[in-house]
This record gives structure tokens, C-alpha cells and sequence, in this order.
């Protein structure tokens, strides 16, 4: 039984790494006979790989597309290149992977031999990325605690507050959440018997996950509300309101930074309030949004997008008089005989 597995494996990475092969091919590289192939790839057939046959000269063996997605097994330098590449995508730029990428690097990580996390933590080492705005992760510790949540299991770290204030958590971890350049845990706390949200990027050392937990009921049907509405005033040092003249969907289409909330008020207005660093981060991102806006607070925000917009009309003018100075003067028509007639 144990050959035969092995054997199955086997089989589905030869049919895996080219496209067509005949039943004597098949046969001489698992060292059996074009029978047992036959019942091998039968074997498979009924574990839902669509292995396609086809018979008489030149007939042989493919691997087909199904309606669902089959146990993928990789090799060496494939799992390698997956992780890689799952880590790139869990904290990189390219909006709306993260959450996948963080469940499938879950489920790697936990069968990823040792010798082949120490290539995927070397490459890690000695790569360095370009125009990165937010924190940088640990990858195992995101993949760590994605496999808390997933399997219900109470977790510990040590953790640094905004004012870097250190201390030891002990939580009930329920779901990640990510607002485009950040990561938060959704948590209970079990010391302090409350929902807590945590930075992923404040979690130091290596999370330990411990013994199963009942789940509770959450605190909101909409999570990544819920954890927008808890991160804004924590995370950002300014606040903003205002109302954008364009429909909800379009506006939250646009309003991709940060932790926007957007409320329809009729089909072509709506209500957002958020966050940011800066005024000039909120001016970007109001300016950015597409359509018309006016700004409820706060004050100096409004004078801030006045300054702006003197700067933006004196640029303009400035570049109109270049223009108009660099343009050669207009010669006047020459004047015929008759004319001075």
C-alpha cells in the first residue's frame, strides 16, 4: 500500500511537469508495467484528477483541467519559489491578495521541511524592496497566527503599543485584517476580557500558539468595519470628515489607503470620515478621490486645501507665462503699395 501511494505521488508530478506522455514513458520511469500505469492513473482518476487517455499510435496520458482544484504536490525548488512568492504577495503592494496569500502561506508553512525554511528565510534576508511606504513583517509570524485563527487556538506574544509601551498578550485570535499597507489581528484578550485590535507589525519574537479555544461570537457581522472603526483614531495622528459628491462604490473604489469608512447618504453623495499622518496625506486622498468634495472637519484641513489649491493656481499661471515668453512674437503684416494707398 505504501508503494503503491508513493507510486500514485509519483505519477501525478511526471504528469505535472509536462504536458503529454505516453503509457511506455510512464511506465519506464516508475519502473512498472503499462498495466499498473493503467490502474495508477485510474487510482487518480477516482481521487479527482481528470486524467485525459487517449489510445492507438501516439496515444498516451495528459493531465486535464477539472472543476475543482486537487491536492498540488511541488517539488524542492517549486515549494521554494511558492513561499517566495506567497510572502511577496501577504505584504506587498497588490491590492486585494493579502488575505489569500496569508491563508496559503498558513497552510505551506505548516508542511514546509525545515531545510527548505531555511532557503525561503534566506532569500528573505537578502531581498530588498523598492518604494515599500508600510511596515515590513515577519512572514512566519503572519503565517503563525493566520493558522491560530484558522484552527482555533489561543495565542501568546509580546507586544509594543503606540507609546512603545511593552507587554504580554494572551489572546483568542479570530481574523486578519488588512488596510492596504497594514495588517491587524482581531482578537479577544483573555487577561483584560475584552476585543482588542493589534498591529501585526508591533507583535516581536516569534507568536506561540497553544491549546484550542470554543469561539465566540464576534463582535460585529462586518469585521473589517469593525476593526476600521478601532484602528483609525489609534493609528493616525489626524482625523477627517467630509461629504464627496459621487456614488458610495465609485468613492470606496478610490478611497483605497487607510481605513476609510464611506456611508451612502443618496446614490450620487455619500459621507467618509478616516484618518492620516498628516494633513497633507488626507488632501491627497480627499484630491484623489475623483469627484467634488467639501470638508466638515477638521478646520485646518479646509485652510490646508485652500493653500493647496493658491499653490496649484499660481503653478498653473507660472507655467501659462512661460509658455506665453517662450512663444515667438507675432510679426506684423507686411504692408503692400496698395495698402498704402
Amino acid at each position: 500500500m505504501i508503494q503503491t501511494s508513493a507510486r500514485l505521488l509519483k505519477l501525478l508530478s511526471l504528469l505535472q511537469s509536462r504536458r503529454f506522455w505516453t503509457g511506455g514513458e510512464l511506465a519506464r520511469a516508475l519502473e512498472v508495467t503499462e498495466r499498473s500505469v493503467r490502474r495508477d492513473v485510474d487510482r487518480l482518476r477516482s481521487l479527482g484528477y481528470p486524467v485525459h487517455a487517449t489510445t492507438g499510435v501516439g496515444g498516451g496520458y495528459q493531465l486535464g483541467a477539472g472543476k475543482e482544484l486537487p491536492p498540488l504536490p511541488l517539488e524542492d525548488d517549486e515549494a521554494v519559489a511558492v513561499a517566495v512568492g506567497l510572502r511577496a504577495a501577504a505584504t506587498g503592494p497588490v491590492r486585494g491578495l493579502e488575505e489569500a496569500s496569508v491563508r496559503a502561506l498558513g497552510k505551506l508553512t505548516q508542511v514546509l521541511p525545515k531545510r527548505l525554511r531555511r532557503k525561503v528565510s534566506a532569500l528573505d534576508a537578502v531581498s530588498v524592496r523598492l518604494g515599500d511606504a508600510g511596515p515590513t513583517l515577519d512572514a512566519d509570524a503572519l503565517a503563525t497566527i493566520a493558522n491560530a485563527c484558522r484552527d482555533a487556538e489561543v495565542l501568546c506574544f509580546e507586544y509594543s503599543s503606540r507609546k512603545d509601551a511593552a507587554s504580554a498578550r494572551r489572546v483568542e485570535p479570530y481574523r486578519l485584517v488588512h488596510t492596504s499597507y497594514r495588517w491587524y489581528l482581531l482578537a479577544y484578550d483573555l487577561d483584560r476580557g475584552a476585543w482588542r485590535t493589534f498591529r501585526v507589525d508591533r507583535i516581536h519574537g516569534k507568536p506561540r500558539a497553544g491549546r484550542r479555544f470554543t469561539a465566540r461570537p464576534l463582535p460585529s457581522d462586518d469585521v473589517a468595519a469593525y476593526v476600521a472603526r478601532a484602528v483609525s483614531p489609534e493609528a493616525y495622528r489626524k482625523r477627517a470628515r467630509a461629504t464627496v459628491h459621487g456614488p458610495a462604490h465609485a468613492v470606496s473604489a478610490r478611497l483605497t489607503w487607510g481605513a476609510w469608512q464611506v456611508e451612502a447618504l443618496s446614490p450620487d453623495r455619500c459621507a467618509v470620515s478616516s484618518g492620516g499622518a498628516s494633513l497633507e496625506e488626507l488632501a491627497f486622498q480627499l484630491g484623489f478621490v475623483g469627484f467634488d468634495f467639501e470638508v466638515h472637519e477638521p478646520a485646518e484641513l479646509v485652510e490646508h486645501i485652500r493653500r493647496l489649491a493658491e499653490r496649484f493656481t499660481r503653478a498653473s499661471a507660472a507655467h501659462r507665462e512661460a509658455q506665453r515668453a517662450e512663444r515667438p512674437p507675432e510679426r506684423a503684416p507686411a504692408v503692400t503699395r496698395g495698402d498704402r494707398a
